[in-house]
């Protein structure tokens, strides 16, 4: 059995590898299955054995980078009760951009174009699994009308995504200890306060 599970480990990691090459060759349009099969050097009947189609293979690759975000948050106790602990969430959050920065072909590809709504909307469905509880807990007002939770999540994975996207496109040497420091810098005093979260050095 445990033979059988590395063979097919070591196919989906030939495919996925081989189709964020051919993505980044060719764009996601004009990669077909047949291309992907013939760069991974499996058959067609292997591919559908693993995935649908090519569009399944992409969200598995979404999935993939949020497994990675999921194991990293999961190292930290960030927040107790509503209050979070600013040194854990710079810790968590250079290891997270650590791994980016190591995976950069990998985070480019699937945060092109279209692709950034798609993992902004898989990271917020994580966010709200994760923190269902201090998220609950907050009643934010904003002249007696309350703030929907889905804006708040939707507010604090945009500026997530949109500052990866920035990172990775842009010509800088922003280190990942640098960039997480920057981002808690802007968003710890200002929006976290606002939203009733304690802040805890």
């Amino acid at each position: 059995m445990k033979k059988t599970d590395l063979r097919v480990q070591r196919t989906n990691k030939l495919i996925v590898e081989a189709f964020i090459h051919l993505v980044e060759k060719k764009g996601y349009e004009q990669v077909t299955v047949q291309d992907i099969a013939d760069e991974a050097m499996i058959n067609r009947a292997t591919f559908y054995a693993h995935y649908k189609d090519k569009q399944d293979l992409y969200e598995r690759i979404f999935d993939l980078a949020l497994d990675s975000f999921t194991e990293i948050l999961s190292l930290e106790d960030l927040v107790q009760g509503n209050r979070i602990k600013l040194k854990k969430v710079e810790v968590t959050m250079t290891n997270i951009f650590k791994h980016i920065h190591e995976n950069r072909q990998f985070y480019l590809t699937i945060l092109d174009g279209a692709a950034i709504e798609i993992i902004r909307r898989k990271l917020g469905v994580l966010l709200t699994v994760r923190y269902d509880k201090i998220f609950s807990s907050l009643r934010i007002t904003e002249s007696d009308i309350e703030v929907p939770l889905d804006f708040i999540i939707e507010y604090i994975t945009s500026i997530f995504v949109g500052t990866l996207h920035w990172w990775l496109t842009a010509e800088t040497t922003m280190a990942p200890n640098q960039l997480a420091k920057l981002v808690i810098k802007l968003v710890a005093n200002g929006h976290l306060t606002v939203l009733g979260i304690e802040i805890e050095d």
